[in-house]
């Protein structure tokens, strides 16, 4: 074989490995390229800044006593299952939570209990923004404010699955709200009350929750499954459930 065919060999052969070399590192840069969004995705929403925290001035509730409301031997308990990241769930809080309380309530008809239902993660897995959210009102609860961790949550909701709900916003409505920190991030690290946030899960499951808000009087579901139980539909239900047991 002549000295120019071999030349003309080698140069080829060497061509062809700067192809493939190039072709890999163009693999390497792209598989680099999407660990590092992957990592950006799950990373970001607790590195960016917290923003402003929306506080809320703590409103005088009837005998409150962890997660229920009213006087423990009222003839009617409300049971309300709620997710935090729920859109509805806020309005309910707005609009009928509020009436609840003030005419049911405090009034003594009526025991309000209020259970944590964080099911909008479930197609992300564990450790979402409803499981945080619900993991940071029950430490909150932890010290004795619950109502007001529940109270600045709802008023600093922006949307489903947007990093309202990442853990530095969560901590730092905590601290708004006057929490001892090294106690509240101690029991927020660890998810301490994940085996009570499982087991109001789990109650809402057995009891036939397939959404959130959804209201129970005495054990009877509120409305109609799919929508959301009106202030007119609670006062309806307590009254009979009272009518009842006299």
């Amino acid at each position: 074989m002549s000295p120019e065919k071999i030349s003309k060999r080698q140069e080829r052969r060497a061509k062809l490995q700067r192809q493939q070399q190039q072709q890999r590192l163009t693999i390497i840069g792209l598989i680099v390229l999407g660990a590092a969004m992957v990592v950006l995705a799950v990373v970001w929403p607790q590195v960016r800044s917290v923003g402003e925290i929306i506080t809320v001035t703590p409103a005088a509730l009837p005998s409150a006593d962890g997660l229920s409301l009213g006087d423990a031997n009222a003839p009617v308990v409300i049971d309300v299952f709620e997710d935090f990241q729920c859109s509805a769930c806020k309005r309910f809080t707005e609009n009928i939570e509020t009436l609840v309380i003030q005419n049911l309530v405090a009034t003594g008809k009526a025991r309000y209990m209020f259970h944590n239902y964080p099911f909008l993660d479930d197609r992300f897995g564990k450790g979402g923004e409803s499981d945080q959210a619900a993991n940071a009102s029950m430490c909150a609860n932890e010290q004795g404010k619950f109502w007001e961790m529940h109270g600045i949550i709802y008023a600093n909701w922006n949307g489903e699955h947007q990093g309202a709900f990442s853990d530095r916003r969560l901590q730092a409505m905590a601290e708004s709200t006057g929490l001892d920190m090294n106690a509240f991030n101690e029991c927020f690290n660890a998810n301490k009350y994940e085996a009570e946030i499982q087991a109001d899960f789990d109650k809402g499951e057995e009891m036939g929750v397939s959404g959130t808000p959804t209201v129970f009087v005495n054990g009877n579901l509120v409305g109609q499954p799919g929508r959301i139980a009106s202030y007119d539909d609670i006062v309806r239900a307590v009254e009979l459930a009272a009518g009842a047991s006299e």
